[in-house]
């Protein structure tokens, strides 16, 4: 029989176009979308979609104010109506690769 997981783990989840916040803490929200928009940009997401509910728009309001200033934002909306309207958030982010062929300075 193993240990129980010690209360200090991390939990480790897999990296999709899509996270639900809905399980988090909401101290935690904002470090989360942080971790979760670098880790989707290694891994080459151009398009991420951030479900945070639609509720008084408190958490919308402060995960958008962090995307209006977070370097790998390209641009954001809410989404539209069949991907969760104005309880998710839909985020580009930027693609600084060199095109094929070329080089970076």
């Amino acid at each position: 029989m193993s240990d129980p997981p010690a209360e200090d783990d991390i939990a480790v989840i897999e990296i999709e176009d899509v996270i639900d916040l809905h399980g988090f803490q909401p101290r935690d929200i904002l470090s989360v979308v942080e971790s979760y928009l670098e880790a989707a940009a290694e891994k080459g997401f151009t398009e991420v979609r951030l479900i945070h509910g639609r509720g008084k728009g408190v958490q919308r309001h402060q995960v958008q104010n962090l995307l209006a200033q977070h370097p790998l934002v390209d641009d954001f909306s809410n989404a539209p109506s069949h991907r969760g309207g104005w309880g998710a958030t839909i985020v580009w982010l930027r693609n600084d690769s060199p095109e094929p062929g070329q080089r970076q300075p």
